[in-house]
């Protein structure tokens, strides 16, 4: 099998983060992930990837402002002839960083916010930080970079998706991602807080159409419904070791944002191996590509070359095996865990008696999840 070479490198700088959203894809254990690669092992990784054709590159986490050698790498990536994203809570972007950053060559900024609202923005992410956020899109326009937005979608901001575009407008935006939560990490944590009901999904949906109708090409609004509700699965990241390549923290390759979630997958890390040899020889890239490993009915399924039977992690946590369909399509034969969690999300509203308080990620509640349950017999 002729294996491509990596499209697009995103640089999980670290999973320090100033917020605790409820919704955060970083693994549950974060805390316990605190060897972070220094600057020449970024930079390392960088030319290794761009030597093998990578062209994209993002600079993530956890928030990757955290990093004090952040403009150093931007200077490194634009030396090589990356175009970099830096996909930003904002918190910690000053006038002073934001010009490095430019001298530097930062091509591109994404901003997240969590409501329209300062109460529920602040409620979302546990932190007082929506004021920040306005003002750092003020900066994000004073120099010059294109106005990009992200919102996560879920039952407790969904009602509120006309104000969340009304809000980009009025910050100029020019593009407002409003990506539904997919329920890995935190936010598999927090499903029976943040899981919308079909009826919402549908009316959010209507709203962002009809605002699409209303200012043309003022700014772009890509609306990403969540998986339980499609009948078919996404094609996730293009294919496993198709385009996309991320190196964690600490160094651990994934080829996709959830791989350490996989149970029994044995992840390289950079520091132990090449990027090239992790690419194309490793077992763990080599896991799901091609067709090979594909059970039924994806095996003779005529959208397996479009859809690559789903997300093997997504399978993994529902149908308890990670070859199997991805269960949100209406051809697997464990379609029905997924529509018994939209049947649950109908009847019960987040905050109703009995439901599990919404538990945001903080260093501390990592390290509550990563320990040990008690010996019942102590």
């Amino acid at each position: 099998m002729t294996i491509a070479p990596p499209y697009w490198l995103l640089a999980e700088l670290t999973y320090r983060c100033p917020l605790h959203c409820a919704f955060c894809y970083n693994p549950l254990d974060h805390a316990a992930i605190r060897d972070e690669l220094d600057t020449a092992g970024w930079v390392r990784v960088m030319r290794e990837a761009r030597a093998m054709g990578a062209v994209q590159l993002g600079f993530s986490g956890g928030e990757p402002l955290a990093r004090d050698d952040l403009e150093e790498l931007v200077a490194e990536a634009h030396r090589l002839g990356f175009y970099t994203n830096l996909i930003t809570s904002g918190v910690g972007l000053t006038e002073p960083r934001i010009a490095a950053l430019k001298a530097a060559g930062l091509d591109h900024i994404q901003l997240s916010f969590q409501d329209s609202t300062r109460e529920m923005n602040d409620f979302l992410s546990s932190t007082k930080t929506f004021e920040l956020k306005k003002k750092v899109a003020a900066l994000i326009r004073k120099y010059d970079y294109p106005m990009v937005m992200n919102c996560v979608l879920h039952r407790h901001n969904l009602a509120h998706v006309d104000k969340i575009i009304e809000m980009a407008l009025e910050l100029e935006a020019e593009y407002l991602e409003l990506a539904n939560t997919q329920y890995y990490g935190w936010a598999k944590l927090n499903q029976h807080q943040l899981m919308p009901t079909l009826s919402q999904v549908r009316e959010a949906e209507q709203v962002v159409q009809r605002y699409r109708e209303k200012i043309g090409k003022r700014c772009k609004l890509l609306f990403v419904v969540p998986d339980y509700y499609e009948d078919r699965p996404k094609a996730c990241m293009n294919g496993w070791g198709a385009v996309f390549l991320a190196v964690a923290p600490d160094g651990a390759a994934l080829p996709c944002h959830n791989a350490r979630s996989l149970p029994g997958v044995e992840l390289p890390n950079v520091k132990d191996a090449s990027l090239e040899w992790i690419w194309r020889d490793s077992p763990a890239f080599n896991l799901f590509r091609g067709d090979d490993w594909m059970q039924e009915p994806c095996r003779s399924c005529p959208e397996k070359a479009i859809d690559f039977g789903g997300c093997r992690c997504q399978a993994a946590m529902l149908a308890g095996d990670a070859r199997a369909a991805d269960p949100v399509c209406s051809k697997s034969p464990q379609r029905g865990r997924v529509d018994a969690i939209i049947f649950q999300a109908a009847l019960k509203a987040p905050m109703d008696a009995g439901t599990q308080p919404i538990l945001f990620r903080t260093d501390a509640n990592s390290r509550a999840l990563a320990a040990p349950a008690p010996d019942a017999a102590t």
